[in-house]
């Protein structure tokens, strides 16, 4: 009778087998499976697609260190603390709650799963500043809207934004001198020369370059990796640029980006990503309007100029 039974025995824990495999999260499945873009230091995200609240897969430690550093999460302010070693690699719900902040900043379904549409965005090369800066900035403000007083019409709540106390040059500083560091790229001076004059003509401020480097207000150059700053570059295909809040006036490009003058395929235009940078200097942080030069991803091959959004912001900072 035993031996009768064995084969229904292995034909029920067979069956067991693939139940259980049958329910391993989409998530686990494309870690072992999915390598696309893998060489850009946000590509290690493709294998995460579908990762969702209760799992645990290697590479979810990197995603946590990409939210905290565009300011999405943070774990010292909350109860749970964690050692920041390589091996927190669970889908907790604090992750699931910065994915649903970035999902919502970035016009998508707010369902705290890595879906294939928050993959595709996370991926895509963007400003080196946060979106969130000490957890008191946001790029969205929702969807509601005012009413015109006296009026039927009405608009969006504008969705600009400020650095945390709102730093801006002093009123006495309006004439601001730039300069390059040595050996910059001369085709870099042109189209960061014209960004400065497009955001003069909807400013009050007065732009000059300097050969004088170390005296300029705003000192603009090109670097690789960790260039001392305390924000080190990552390589082709990551953080493109960054710039820092008044009055610091540094101006970083990555060096390693393709950089090109113009609408170039595959490459970034100078006087686009000066435009944003500059943006930074004088106070603004990052928009959720896609439109808005302060909008932090800057697709290949595009040129971008000022938008209405920027231009309110920056008039709102300095009430001019």
């Amino acid at each position: 009778m035993a031996s009768k039974a064995l084969p229904g025995f292995s034909f029920l824990f067979l069956f067991l087998i693939i139940v259980r495999l049958s329910l391993l999260s989409h998530c686990s499945v494309l870690a072992h499976s999915n390598g696309k873009n893998q060489s850009t230091p946000f590509g290690f995200m493709e294998h995460l697609k579908g990762c969702q609240k209760g799992d645990k897969v290697k590479g979810i430690n990197q995603l946590k260190k990409y939210l905290e550093m565009f300011g999405y999460l943070n774990y010292n302010n909350s109860k749970k603390q964690t050692d920041g070693n390589d091996d927190d690699d669970d889908f907790d719900e604090l992750l699931e709650s910065a994915i649903k902040t970035y999902q919502h900043n970035y016009h998508l379904k707010s369902t705290g799963v890595l879906d294939a549409n928050t993959v595709e965005m996370m991926t895509r090369p963007r400003c080196g500043v946060a979106d969130i800066v000490n957890g008191t900035t946001r790029m969205r403000s929702g969807k509601k809207k005012q009413q015109n007083q006296g009026s039927n019409h009405f608009h969006t709540v504008a969705h600009y934004a400020f650095f945390p106390r709102r730093p801006k040059w002093p009123a006495s500083k309006y004439r601001l001198t730039y300069g390059f560091l040595p050996r910059t790229r001369n085709d870099a001076k042109a189209p960061v020369a014209r960004a400065f004059r497009k955001w003069a003509a909807k400013t009050h401020f007065k732009f000059s370059q300097t050969q004088n480097y170390r005296n300029a207000d705003i000192k603009i150059s090109f670097h690789r990796g960790d260039h001392r700053d305390g924000a080190p570059f990552d390589g082709r295909g990551g953080v493109l640029a960054h710039a820092f809040a008044p009055t610091d006036g540094r101006f970083h490009y990555d060096a390693d980006e393709p950089w090109a003058v113009g609408a170039t395929p595959g490459a970034y235009d100078l006087e686009t990503v000066a435009l944003h940078e500059i943006g930074h200097l004088l106070g603004l942080a990052h928009s959720s309007v896609q439109g808005a030069i302060m909008y932090p991803r800057i697709t290949p091959g595009v040129t971008k100029g000022l938008h209405r959004d920027d231009i309110q912001g920056i008039r709102a900072l300095y009430r001019v």
